[in-house]
């Protein structure tokens, strides 16, 4: 195995892999974002962090030993959840496990009360009570529903109708994992561990905290490779140009700060046209590398295919990184 591929494990017991699966999660494209992890930093900024993937992996590799991370999404569902899993584990773990029992007699009846019965009329009425959901409201109960929509629903999608209830229909998994209570301990060891904060809020909000030093990584919803791609439905309100233009601004910036960049994206002509060959992203010194990757989230599984991402960045690959490219590459 190579070097690029060993996990390290610090917290002992094996790796903790996240817990939501989330359209556009990083964890195929691992081994090249590995390339660009800095050998030295101070905290880590992960501000669209979706399944959470890279953080669980520099946690893995012993990078985020004695350090603090930012963790935040404009989703409150998703950072209501892995706040539950961090500050109440075994609750979750509790809850999950009675979801699991509940579900052998029939699986498909089973997802859709919980929906439909326990899960949506729970999170309407924590969002009625606070003005809105709020992350901080977000029950052991709810998060465990949440885990088991996610693990049972179809493709792992999160999806809300227009009147704010989810909807995403049941999925056909002959045996999935509900209850896998020793990740669920190795995640709310690792959250715990390096003392995350779990904000729900703007990437730009988050990243005015951000110094010289420190590591970023940004993966925001992708720009769509076509009028009709989906590559940004799983984010309430959306993710258009404008959006990544504001991004472009702000990863100048911190690159001009000088914190350590690293960001995703697809090769989009608009993501071509902010980083790529872009006058003010190269006096910044951030270039644009484009990477082979697999599109993950068609719902046909045939057009899942190789594809082209650019990763942007002001970090020095290093040499495992390199080794490791030219083993990809071979």
């Amino acid at each position: 195995m190579g070097r690029d591929l060993v996990e390290r494990h610090p917290a002992g017991g094996g790796p903790a892999r996240p817990v939501l699966k989330w359209a556009g999660g990083k964890r195929q494209l691992l081994p090249q974002l590995r390339r660009f992890y800095p050998a030295c930093f101070r905290t880590y900024f992960e501000p669209f962090v979706g399944s959470g993937a890279v953080f669980f992996d520099l946690h893995n590799r012993g990078h985020l030993a004695g350090r603090q991370a930012v963790l935040a999404d404009r989703n409150p569902d998703l950072v209501g959840c892995l706040t539950a899993v961090r500050d109440h584990p075994e609750p979750v773990i509790e809850h999950l496990g009675r979801l699991a029992a509940e579900r052998a007699a029939d699986p498909r009846a089973h997802y859709y009360a919980v929906r439909d019965e326990r899960f949506n009329p729970l999170r309407e009425r924590l969002a009625r009570q606070a003005g809105g959901l709020s992350p901080e409201r977000y029950t052991p109960e709810l998060a465990a529903m949440l885990i088991y929509l996610n693990r049972t629903g179809y493709n792992g999608l999160f999806r809300l109708n227009g009147n704010g209830s989810f909807n995403v229909p049941f999925g056909r998994y002959a045996n999935p994992t509900i209850c896998d209570a020793r990740n669920l301990r190795r995640v709310a060891r690792a959250l715990s561990g390096c003392q995350a904060g779990l904000l729900h809020r703007d990437f730009e909000r988050v990243l005015d905290e951000a110094q010289a030093g420190d590591f970023v990584y940004l993966d925001p919803p992708y720009a769509p490779l076509s009028r009709t791609a989906t590559f940004t439905t799983y984010t309430a309100g959306g993710f258009g140009e404008h959006h990544q233009e504001r991004l472009q601004q702000v990863v100048v910036e911190l690159a001009r700060r000088g914190c350590l960049v690293l960001l995703s994206n697809s090769t989009a002509p608009i993501i071509s046209r902010l980083y790529d060959g872009n006058a003010e992203a190269a006096r910044a010194g951030l270039r644009a590398c484009r990477v082979p990757a697999r599109r993950a989230i068609n719902s046909d599984a045939a057009s899942r295919g190789p594809v082209e991402e650019y990763l942007i960045t002001n970090i020095p690959e290093s040499s495992e990184g390199q080794q490791a490219s030219r083993a990809l590459s071979a």
